[in-house]
């Protein structure tokens, strides 16, 4: 894989420019179908499927991060990635994101893994693979606990690898760091549209999502620990955070992975990676670049956008001994 030269060696720069970066899927070419996934008896998912000019080599699902969706920069820019390496690629939606709020009576959390296990399963069932999971930030917290959760079992499914970029391991540790004064202008757009969302479905479904406390609440710490635990039965943010937090099921991991990080993420101290030492695991391999930014990586040269090449060749490598 080759090395990465940033084109910003600042943190913020990086991840805010990247975040306005244009970013090229031809769907001329690479015409998108929706497919919609009934992963609970009240709940769809939405992906959308992209097929490749050439013979299907895999399947590539990639899932966005935080109040993000299948129109994020970055999951467009992978699904070109993937598209170009002969993969079919489904950009999947969190449970309610990408104008899907109709399609469950929920929320979503860091650490639900269901709609992307019930989606696995489909596609091993209809004989498609080998498959390869991909997740940004948040997505990535749960692509590393779905296979963290799943042991072996991700073998027998046709699981083949996965990939994460700038993923939360410590959920904590990152919404501390969140919370620094230096990152208002992350945290402030977050909780704005944490809480938009939510009360979008208090207006939808009143008895089932209170709104008491609401307009106090100034942190996506807060907004957890009121709101998200309660929803899913977790009791506060403490006890959310403790028990989906991807850096406890790295070590169960059995297929290959690879985790991109940045060290000047102004979002996620490096040293949750340190401490978390994914490469205990050997299956797991760190790129820890020293520039980059927060799901940035944006690169000198031809190819803009590193993380995205560095994924698709690593996954192409994974595909020959599959």
């Amino acid at each position: 894989m080759h090395s990465f030269n940033p084109l910003f060696r600042n943190g913020d720069l990086a991840t805010i420019a990247s975040n306005f970066w244009p970013r090229n899927l031809d769907e001329l070419r690479f015409p998108a179908t929706r497919d919609l996934h009934r992963t609970e008896p009240e709940v769809q998912v939405l992906a959308l499927r992209h097929e490749p000019e050439i013979a299907v080599r895999g399947e590539l699902i990639v899932l966005h991060g935080l109040e993000g969706s299948h129109d994020s920069g970055y999951m467009k820019s992978m699904a070109q990635a993937g598209l170009l390496r002969g993969l079919r690629v489904h950009r999947l939606n969190m449970r309610t994101c990408g104008g899907t709020e109709g399609l469950a009576p929920t929320l979503y959390h860091a650490g639900l893994t269901s709609d992307m296990l019930r989606i696995v399963e489909g596609l091993h069932a209809a004989g498609r693979g080998p498959i390869f999971l991909m997740g940004y930030s948040l997505g990535g917290n749960v692509v590393l606990k779905l296979a963290g959760e799943l042991g072996i079992r991700a073998k027998e499914l046709g699981i083949a690898g996965l990939v994460s970029v700038s993923t939360p391991l410590d959920l904590m540790a990152c919404c501390l760091r969140m919370q620094e004064k230096r990152n208002f202008i992350y945290s402030s757009k977050f909780i704005e549209r944490l809480k938009a969302r939510y009360r979008r479905r208090a207006a939808e479904f009143p008895s089932i999502f209170p709104l008491d406390g609401l307009d106090e609440v100034k942190s996506v710490l807060e907004f957890d620990d009121k709101f998200t635990s309660k929803a899913f039965g977790f009791g506060d943010a403490a006890g959310y955070y403790g028990t989906q937090s991807s850096q406890a099921f790295l070590q169960t991991i059995s297929i290959p992975g690879l985790l991109i990080h940045s060290g000047d993420d102004p979002l996620i101290p490096s040293w949750v990676y340190e401490k978390a030492d994914p490469e205990k695991n050997p299956n797991l391999k760190l790129m820890l670049t020293r520039h980059g930014g927060h799901v940035g990586f944006l690169s000198r040269g031809e190819s803009r956008f590193w993380a995205e090449d560095c994924a698709g060749d690593w996954i192409v490598g994974n595909l020959r001994r599959s």
